[in-house]
């Protein structure tokens, strides 16, 4: 039966994510690591018990609404204003180098040019999770590194949210008939959008607050997480349904506009669990999708994507922090924290999987990258505290 199939993936998904994700951890790895392995133990490419891969993706789709909303409400454009002289060129060089190395390899490999740039685009952001995780491990999040690299990371998600609105409307540029017809698309479509945004921060910043005072009253704790839930799927609902926006847009926008609220803290505190419960859910149905095959198959472009993520985009990293006159060491952290892709990363190529924009196959190169460029992460922070402390200067006696 259909809900018997739920509860199986719930199940498994669940425990095998838990046990996969204690190994990654006894091995310093990110437990990022083992719900990927846990998905590709259940899915179709491996042997044993698979999972119903219809239910999979709608269990993934709320984990992506509640991984943006979670973005949302620690997204704080004051910590931006204050980095944006070196994040924001920061981020656009890292993009534009690993898009344009990403489309290279792509050509070379024979694909097509919209599918190597997007190839390419999904390899240029971070995941926000790994490298949230790895800075705070490493007590660096309040230093102006921590901040940096939060601060770059951020631009990287505005920029990569543009993208998911811009490529359904690109994938149909043929049948619309002409650029202007596609301009006229875009247009329309980001009007909706503005009118969106201006209702969430016109509104929903005056009204959030007072109805959160109001079940913050009732003294209940699962009233309060129930209630910033139902706001968030609420407006995530109304930016689909009404607006034309995405479920993930409209979550992200539900998160800023609670984390301006006074109880913002407490409203992400209380949706903490459920989200992490889901977010694992999410890594596992894409642990699904992939095929392990791929790295016997494909290992040249598996090494070669692998390449663009820890070397390319950390070469444009110290790149730009020695042109603003940053630490050699400063710069070797923000690169390494930078060095691995993930969630964004998944959610931009499963969207270009479903409009038929790439392959499955260049798909499986992109989640075999960021399987071992997260699995490696750790070891690229060693290899940047290594190098860091051989350029420092030495002392010579007097």
């Amino acid at each position: 039966m259909h809900h018997d199939n739920l509860i199986l993936i719930l199940v498994g998904g669940f425990v095998l994510a838990f046990l996969f994700g204690m190994l990654a951890n006894r091995l310093k790895l990110s437990p990022i690591v083992g719900y990927l392995v846990a998905g590709v133990v259940v899915g179709p490419f491996t042997p044993g018990w698979v999972a119903d891969q219809s239910l999979a993706p709608q269990l993934a789709e709320i984990g992506v609404i509640l991984l943006m909303f979670g973005v949302g409400l620690h997204f704080s454009p004051k910590e931006l204003m204050r980095v944006q002289s070196i994040a924001l060129p920061g981020a656009i060089a890292q993009i534009a180098a690993a898009t344009a190395l990403g489309w290279g390899t792509g050509m070379l490999m024979g694909m097509s040019g919209p599918e190597a740039a997007i190839f390419g685009f999904s390899l240029s952001v971070a995941s926000t999770v790994v490298l949230l995780r790895a800075i705070e491990g490493r007590g660096q999040l309040k230093t102006s590194i921590g901040q940096i690299a939060v601060g770059w990371l951020l631009v990287e998600d505005m920029v990569i949210i543009v993208a998911l609105v811009l490529l359904p409307l690109l994938a149909d540029m043929g049948s619309m008939g002409g650029g202007a017809a596609v301009a006229r698309e875009i247009a329309w479509t980001f009007a909706k959008i503005a009118a969106f945004l201006a209702l969430m921060f016109v509104v929903g910043v005056r009204a959030m607050p007072t109805i959160l005072v109001w079940i913050a009253h009732t003294r209940s704790r699962e009233l309060f997480t129930l209630g910033v839930l139902a706001i968030a799927l609420g407006i995530a609902w109304l930016a689909y349904a009404v607006f034309g926006a995405s479920f993930a847009l409209g979550a992200f926008v539900a998160g800023l506009v609670l984390n301006s609220t006074p109880l913002g803290h407490n409203a992400a505190e209380r949706s903490l669990p459920l989200r992490d419960a889901f977010a694992v859910l999410f890594f596992v149905s894409v642990g699904m999708l992939f095929d392990p095959a791929t790295l016997i198959r494909e290992p040249i472009g598996v090494i070669a994507t692998l390449a663009i993520i820890l070397i390319g985009k950390s070469i444009a990293a110290v790149a730009v922090t020695s042109l603003f006159k940053r630490e050699r060491g400063e710069g070797l952290t923000i690169a390494a924290s930078l060095a691995q892709i993930g969630e964004f990363s998944f959610i931009l190529a499963g969207l270009g999987v479903t409009l038929e924009l790439i392959s499955h196959d260049t798909n499986n190169l992109i989640l075999a990258a960021a399987l071992l460029s997260i699995a490696l992460n750790p070891f690229m922070f060693k290899l940047a505290d290594r190098l860091a402390k051989r350029a420092e200067p030495t002392e010579t006696p007097a």
